[in-house]
């Protein structure tokens, strides 16, 4: 309810705001399962995109946002709840099996979910190799990965600030990549690495960052 409520006046409030520069939106399944996995360079990144694509897009946030006390603590949860966040305990030794869940559940009634393979946010602005999570997903419910790319959005909300800024963001959408009866015969470890890499090198070229070659640790902030 509250996303039918608060999308609808964010969505383009902001576009006519800030006026991301989007291409490949079409290459966004309007209906259907779907993952979308992008790159992660500043905690904007999940609002970002759920304001670009014309469908709702579901991404993963920690708990606490959803937990505050008093006017604050409402208005803080309605925002989150109405731009399509999902709450996550990070800190729970069961938190990477919980959001597999969760993602799977999502894209099993049709919808989109979010996902940054990295991990975290990249810190220098390398991009770092991708974790499996999103392959999993992909592989066990059979819904397509669409590689997300994203320029400048670490300008948009430096870390430290609480307020964004007015500059231009870049939001590249790929073409999907399906996977859906493409492994059989492949051992499951085998076929999520190959995915995972193959989404990672379209996310390279759609965001044109430097490779790291190496996993990104999580972000103290993160």
């Amino acid at each position: 309810m509250l996303y039918g409520l608060v999308h609808p006046v964010v969505a383009p409030l902001a576009k006519a705001i800030w006026r991301p520069e989007v291409t490949g939106l079409e290459n966004v399944p309007a209906t259907g399962g779907v993952i979308l996995a992008s790159n992660h360079l500043s905690f904007v990144d999940s609002v970002v995109i759920p304001v670009v694509v014309p469908r709702r897009v579901a991404f993963l946030a920690k708990k606490d946002y959803f937990e505050g006390r008093g006017v604050k603590g409402l208005l803080t949860r309605a925002w989150f709840e109405g731009i399509g966040m999902l709450p996550v305990d990070r800190d729970d030794p069961q938190a990477a099996i919980n959001s597999l869940e969760t993602a799977l559940a999502v894209v099993g009634r049709g919808d989109a979910f979010g996902i940054y393979p990295e991990g975290t946010r990249s810190r220098d602005g390398r991009l770092y190799r991708g974790r499996t999570g999103a392959a999993h997903v992909a592989l066990t419910a059979g819904v397509p990965i669409v590689p997300v790319g994203l320029r400048g959005t670490e300008d948009l909300m430096p870390v430290g600030t609480n307020r964004p800024r007015l500059v231009t963001v870049h939001v590249a959408f790929g073409e999907p990549l399906h996977v859906a009866g493409r492994f059989d015969g492949v051992p499951l470890g085998r076929a999520r690495r190959i995915v995972t890499d193959e989404v990672m090198a379209a996310i390279a070229r759609l965001s044109g960052q430097e490779v790291a070659g190496s996993y990104n640790d999580r972000a103290p902030d993160a």
